[in-house]
């Protein structure tokens, strides 16, 4: 038994009936690497004896009598993978848009809190012959290292045989806490808050002020726009419904590469650059393109930070101008790259753990009845815009990779949306490729494959512009007397 950390149960008690908090990842697989040939029974098995090895696969949640405190995650006595693993077969013609709707409604549905909280689905049908399989779990009992760590028990290093799937059972199910026991253990972790809550107020206020001040000093221009509330309003910056459409998309890692040397960023500041041209691209072509730059809120990984902290998800986040206002790509990597840059000190500045220690003291009965008045009352179509879209980018593995012997040839991850931010791209590298995933609400953003299809369009700007930096020939340093 295991008590969630705060920015799990905040997941958990954020979500409503629109606001789904699962994250997916839809991996597309090459059969014909697969040593017998496709079988559904082939996957499913090596599938059962993997999962169960993983300990967020075989848990679910027990909450605390009237909420005290943060739930626990307890061995399921009566887990069945087969209410967790689905089969589907896609209508034709089987593209990439017909894969996507199929993954679009999965992802319309949240996940039922009284088992496990993931789902995986096998889905066959494909026009070119692949498989494509759909992860779908909790955000509280997965980010962006975890979720890698997870591959890691399904993916290999080359084609291998399935592995039959053991007996039920096979794992060992702790007795299931009762009620008193949840109740006790909330009430000590309780205990301690109040000398926590005394020492962040000092150490928070202290950071906060530290920030403000060398905010205040600062010139006007790129890096000051990169901040919350700063973010014109959008199609997307509206209150969702239910409903998610998907799209998808990769270009090749060596261009992204190309450019980030060319002009001497990161390869962060690339990808974000590339986003900020799609979006250009896209709102410009529907007459939408706001005078101001659009503003994303970008997940950091703190695990090396706080790995004395218990908890699954362990992120915090900065703010990144897209500069969607800046018509010259080349001008709009630097700006990004400047502003990336302020960002990261600022960030720094505010303290990695800051937000997970706080939200190990929120008040999670207010936190849920805040989170539905939010949404019910279309608060975000009223208050100014806090950001724009939520942007992750997260590096994959650099190498061959394959799942019961199929190949990976295409990994899309796909993050959760949110009132106000109806919008989420999610990038992943792998192998030789980088791969985007588009999720949002149809009835806010139509079209959403345009989106995706901007993508090698805007990368193909930039290494445009790359050629140009790298022929252009370096006008030398003046020599000083």
């Amino acid at each position: 038994m295991k008590q969630l950390g705060g920015l799990d149960a905040a997941f958990l008690y954020c979500e409503t009936p629109t606001t789904h908090l699962h994250v997916c990842g839809l991996l597309i697989l090459d059969p014909s690497t697969m040593p017998s040939g496709y079988t559904y029974d082939g996957v499913r098995s090596v599938l059962f004896e993997r999962l169960p090895k993983i300990p967020s696969v075989r848990q679910k949640l027990a909450k605390t009598p009237f909420s005290l405190g943060r739930p626990f995650w307890i061995d399921d006595p009566d887990m069945d993978m087969d209410r967790h693993i689905h089969r589907v077969v896609l209508e034709a013609p089987g593209d990439d848009q017909s894969l996507a709707d199929v993954v679009g409604d999965i992802a319309s549905w949240p996940l039922r809190r009284n088992r496990p909280l993931w789902e995986i689905w096998v889905i066959e049908g494909l026009a070119d012959g692949h498989i494509a399989v759909l992860v779908k779990m909790h955000h509280s009992t997965i980010d962006g290292v975890s979720g890698a760590n997870m591959m890691g028990h399904l993916l290999d290093l080359e084609p291998v045989p399935p592995v039959p799937a053991p007996p039920l059972g096979a794992w060992r199910v702790a007795s299931p806490p009762s009620s008193l026991e949840l109740l006790g253990r909330s009430l000590v972790s309780r205990l301690g808050e109040p000398l926590e809550i005394a020492r962040l107020l000092p150490a928070t206020a202290l950071r906060l002020a530290t920030t403000l001040w060398s905010l205040g000093r600062q010139k006007e221009g790129v890096a000051s726009s990169a901040m919350p509330f700063t973010a014109p309003r959008t199609l997307f910056n509206s209150t969702i419904t239910a409903r998610r459409s998907v799209a998808f998309t990769d270009v090749a890692l060596a261009d992204i590469k190309m450019v980030k040397d060319a002009f001497g960023v990161t390869v962060n500041d690339v990808v974000t650059a590339v986003v900020g041209g799609a979006l250009r691209h896209y709102l410009e072509g529907r007459g939408e393109l706001p005078d101001r730059s659009l503003l994303a809120a970008a997940p950091i990984s703190v695990h090396d930070q706080t790995a004395e902290r218990g908890g699954m998800t362990k992120v915090s986040v900065m703010f990144s101008t897209l500069a969607t206002d800046e018509k010259d790509p080349a001008e709009r990597l630097r700006t990004i790259a400047s502003a990336n840059t302020r960002a990261k000190e600022i960030h720094k500045m505010v303290g990695a753990d800051t937000l997970m220690r706080w939200a190990e003291h929120f008040w999670l009965n207010a936190f849920a009845l805040g989170a539905r008045l939010y949404s019910t009352l279309h608060v975000a179509d009223h208050h100014r815009v806090v950001h724009n879209l939520i942007l992750s980018n997260v590096p994959g593995p650099p190498i061959p990779l394959y799942m019961a012997g199929a190949r990976l040839v295409g990994l899309y991850p796909l993050g959760p949306i949110t009132d106000g931010a109806g919008l989420n791209v999610t990038v992943l590298s792998e192998e030789d490729r980088v791969g985007f995933g588009f999720i949002t609400c149809p009835d806010l953003v139509p079209r959403v494959w345009d989106l995706a299809d901007a993508v090698p369009g805007a990368l193909g700007e930039l290494v445009e512009a790359a050629t140009r930096e790298v022929h252009v020939p370096k006008r030398p340093a003046p020599v000083r007397s």
